[in-house]
C-alpha cells in the first residue's frame, strides 16, 4: 500500500469516527431534550433529579432548564423532612438468650419479631445476603444478626486535605475485616474528589474524629447499645446519647417504624446505599446497582419500600452513585457504576 493510500485511509477513518461521535452526541442530546421538554413531566423530573444527585453530571439539567425551574423540580421531588429521632425503646436486642429462656414475655416478644423471608436466608457466621429486585433496579441486602459487629471504619484517623481517602477494600484490609460497604458523604467537586474530607461529623469506635460538637447534623449512627440512631442532632448530643459510630448523609428514610414518603418521584434513579435495623436488632445493609442497562437505579421511595418490606424500624440513605459498593468475604459482589475505577472515600461501614 502506497503512502498516499495509507494517508487517505486514515483521513477517511478519522472522518468516520468524527461523524459517528457527532451522531452519538446529537442522539443523546435529542433524547435528553425529549426527556425534559416531552409530554411526560414524570420523565422530566426523574431525569433532572437523577443527574442533579450526581457530582459530575449535574450540569446536564442546566443545558435545558433555568436555575429557577430546576429548583422547583427539586422542591417537588424530595423526601419529607422530619425532626423525629430514633426511639431506642422500639429495638429489642436479645443479648443473652439463656438468661431470657424462662421469661414468657420475652419469648412472646421475640416470636413477634420473626420474619417470613428468614426461611429463605442462609446465614454464614451470622451474615446472610439476599438479591433484591425492583421495576427499575436490582441489588443486594445484607443481614447482620449481631449489631455489635457493625461499626464505622475510616481511611485516616486525622482527616486533612493532603491525606487522600482509600477504597473500601483498602480500609477493610487495615481493619482486618472481610465485609464492608461505603458510608458517609465526602467533598467531591466535579466528581473528581479523592475522599480526603468527609461531610459532616465522623465518630468511629467511640472517638469523635471530625466535625463540630456544637453544629447540627443529620447523622446515621450506632449507639453503645448497638441501636441504629437516625435523625438530626448536634455532635455533643450524639456523644452524650452514647453514639459510638456515626457518619453524615441522608435523607432519613424510616424513623420509629414510619416511612417518610417522598414527594413526587422521591428522588431520581441512581445507585444507592442504605442502612436499616429491624426490631430484633438485625442490621440491614442495602446496595442498589444503577446507571446500567440491567439496573437503572432506585429512588428514595424505592429504598423506603424495600426497607419497610424487610422490617426496618429505622433506616437512612448513605452516600450512593459511583461510591456504592458491597464487599462480602473480600469480594465485590455488586456491579459498581464508576467509570474511573473504585472511588476513594473517608468512611465505611464495616462488619467484624
Amino acid at each position: 500500500m502506497t503512502k498516499q493510500k495509507i494517508k487517505t485511509f486514515f483521513i477517511r477513518l478519522g472522518i468516520f469516527i468524527l461523524v459517528t461521535v457527532m451522531m452519538a452526541v446529537i442522539f443523546l442530546y435529542s433524547v435528553m431534550w425529549i426527556c425534559v421538554h416531552g409530554p411526560s413531566t414524570v420523565v422530566r423530573d426523574i431525569f433532572v433529579m437523577s443527574v442533579r444527585e450526581t457530582s459530575a453530571m449535574g450540569f446536564l439539567a442546566d443545558l435545558f432548564l433555568t436555575d429557577e425551574e430546576i429548583a422547583m423540580i427539586e422542591e417537588r421531588n424530595q423526601v419529607k423532612v422530619t425532626d423525629e429521632i430514633t426511639d431506642t425503646s422500639l429495638i429489642k436486642i436479645d443479648k443473652d438468650e439463656e438468661d431470657n429462656s424462662d421469661d414468657e414475655n420475652v419469648d412472646d416478644a421475640q416470636d413477634a419479631l420473626k420474619y417470613e423471608y428468614e426461611a429463605d436466608l442462609e446465614y454464614v457466621d451470622g451474615v446472610a445476603i439476599k438479591k433484591i429486585n425492583g421495576s427499575t433496579f436490582q441489588g443486594y441486602m445484607m443481614f447482620v444478626s449481631d449489631p455489635s459487629r457493625v461499626f464505622v471504619g475510616v481511611s485516616n484517623k486525622n482527616f486533612s486535605e493532603d491525606k487522600p481517602g482509600k477504597t473500601v477494600a483498602n480500609i477493610m484490609k487495615e481493619y482486618d475485616v472481610s465485609i464492608g460497604i461505603n458510608a458517609g458523604g465526602f467533598e467531591d467537586p466535579g466528581g473528581r474528589g479523592d475522599g480526603a474530607l468527609p461531610k459532616g461529623l465522623v465518630i468511629s469506635e467511640g472517638k469523635f474524629l471530625y466535625g463540630n460538637e456544637n453544629s447540627t447534623y443529620e447523622i446515621v449512627g450506632i449507639n453503645d447499645d448497638d441501636i441504629l440512631v437516625v435523625g438530626k442532632m448536634t455532635g455533643k448530643e450524639a456523644i452524650n446519647s452514647g453514639v459510638r459510630d456515626a457518619v453524615c448523609f441522608g435523607p432519613t428514610l424510616i424513623v420509629n417504624g414510619n416511612g417518610l414518603s417522598g414527594i413526587g418521584t422521591g428522588g431520581g434513579l441512581n445507585p444507592r446505599t442504605a442502612i436499616g435495623q429491624r426490631a430484633d436488632g438485625t442490621i440491614m445493609l442495602l446496595v442498589i446497582e444503577g446507571r446500567q442497562a440491567t439496573s437503572l437505579g432506585a429512588s428514595y421511595n424505592d429504598l423506603i419500600r424495600v426497607m419497610l418490606e424487610y422490617g426496618a424500624i429505622n433506616a437512612a440513605n448513605l452516600d450512593g452513585g459511583s461510591s456504592s459498593v458491597m464487599y462480602y468475604d473480600n469480594e465485590l459482589i455488586n456491579s459498581n457504576a464508576s467509570v474511573i475505577g473504585l472511588r476513594k472515600m473517608p468512611t465505611t461501614i464495616l462488619v467484624r
